[in-house]
């Protein structure tokens, strides 16, 4: 007998009480197990090499699971949690949901965790497939996504928001942009224009010139997007904190409860204040839904219920956020009667 059928032994009478196996019995069934489990093989082909029929093949590593002759861990990086991700995705009717550990309490405040960003690009480096196009909307989760990106394939890299402020473009979503498009080898359709306007002229105005107009004419050829989601409160919606007190109260006297890529939603999930898109260089709601994978990146206990709203609205087909927000989701709010996958707009 080898070491490792040694502690194939060793582990087997650490474990529960069980008959006795004879030394040739442990011999078969710890060769059969690694065939099996670390070679890849099938209970056929071992059936085969060791003369036996497969039924006794499957038998025999039942018994070796029974016994603790052979141990089965599943592990994912401690960062990511497994349970909640697939409670999550299950309730909600979710295509992927990715939660990971939330800070622990009183040591990272930030509404938007750079944890969740850098899942983010790692499930982005999954999604997306040669010859797809990334759209990425404004917002901090989108920003840290893209920042850590470090994989995709070749495709083509789009801008569905504006900028929360001209001034800072390098620092934000046009800089995401050309950044995932380095990445990629990939064109990159940036948009050179701030998210809220004035008024709706303005607005539409710089959707004509050619740049913008450009970018418009990709949102249609997207595959794979990225949105932010905010609550309506100060420092948690980048809308919310570009509007005037007056509009603010406007907006919250709607029932506004979530905030995504400049379109409001209340607790149902419903689109309210949309006269605010008109000032918006944003895609349209109707565009977003056609877009056959949206992953929202949000978290933390303040943007729970907006997460909640968002799901409800059936824009977004998977989430990625953290623990914090995923149990309140999981325990505290009603996912309603049409799932994230169903992509059905409630007003209709």
């Amino acid at each position: 007998m080898n070491s490792s059928e040694e502690s194939a032994v060793s582990a087997m009478s650490a474990g529960r009480p069980a008959l006795r196996m004879g030394p040739a019995e442990l011999v078969q069934a710890a060769a059969m197990a690694r065939r099996f489990y670390l070679e890849g093989k099938s209970k056929i082909q071992i059936a085969e090499e060791f003369g036996v029929s497969r039924f006794k093949v499957a038998r025999v590593l039942e018994t070796a699971l029974e016994r603790d002759l052979v141990r089965i861990e599943i592990r994912v990086p401690a960062e990511l949690d497994a349970e909640r991700s697939d409670a999550l995705r299950a309730r909600y009717g979710l295509r992927h949901a990715v939660v990971v550990e939330s800070p622990p309490e009183g040591e990272d405040a930030s509404p938007d965790p750079e944890n969740l960003g850098e899942v983010a690009a790692d499930l982005l480096g999954e999604l997306v497939a040669e010859g797809d196009v990334l759209g990425l909307a404004w917002g901090r989760s989108t920003i840290h996504m893209a920042a850590a990106l470090d994989r995709l394939p070749p495709c083509t890299v789009v801008q569905l928001t504006g900028v929360y402020d001209a001034g800072t473009a390098e620092r934000g979503s046009v800089e995401a942009v050309r950044r995932a498009a380095q990445v990629s080898g990939g064109e990159a359709h940036p948009i050179y224009a701030p998210m809220l306007l004035p008024d709706p002229a303005t607005a539409a105005a710089l959707r004509s010139q050619t740049g913008i107009a450009r970018a418009f004419d990709y949102f249609d050829k997207v595959t794979v997007a990225a949105v932010s989601i905010g609550s309506w409160e100060p420092g948690i919606s980048t809308v919310h904190d570009m509007l005037t007190d007056e509009e603010r109260a406007h907006y919250a006297s709607l029932g506004v409860a979530a905030e995504m890529s400049a379109h409001l939603f209340d607790s149902n999930g419903r689109r309210v204040g949309r006269d605010l898109g008109e000032r918006c260089i944003t895609v349209e709601a109707d565009r977003l839904r056609r877009i056959p994978e949206v992953v929202a990146i949000a978290g933390g206990r303040r943007k729970a219920a907006a997460i909640g709203a968002v799901l409800r609205s059936g824009l977004v087909t998977s989430l990625v956020t953290d623990t914090m927000a995923a149990d309140y989701l999981l325990h505290e709010f009603t996912p309603g009667p049409r799932p994230a996958l169903d992509r059905a707009d409630p007003d209709e």
